[in-house]
């Protein structure tokens, strides 16, 4: 194996699961889903999800989507 690994960085999103365990998903890259049943397993599985939908990608010529999300807290008073 050869050459740079190019890198790439993406918002990931991890909610907590009411029965246990999290779920892992990224916005920019459609279908992109994971879980795990911890915190951290959900992190490596996403960072996992998206390394094999970038390399499928890739495979087939297809573009890299770029991110175009923007984090705002809000605070509502209701």
């Amino acid at each position: 194996m050869g050459g740079d690994m190019e890198e790439y960085k993406y918002t990931t999103i991890l909610e907590k699961e009411e029965d246990g365990g999290y779920h892992a998903f990224c916005p920019a890259l459609s279908g992109c889903h994971t879980q795990g049943d911890t915190y951290d397993e959900a992190v490596e599985n996403i960072k996992d999800a998206i390394k094999l939908y970038i390399e499928s990608l890739k495979a087939h010529q297809e573009p890299i989507p770029d991110e175009d999300i923007t984090i705002k807290p809000l605070k509502v008073a209701v």
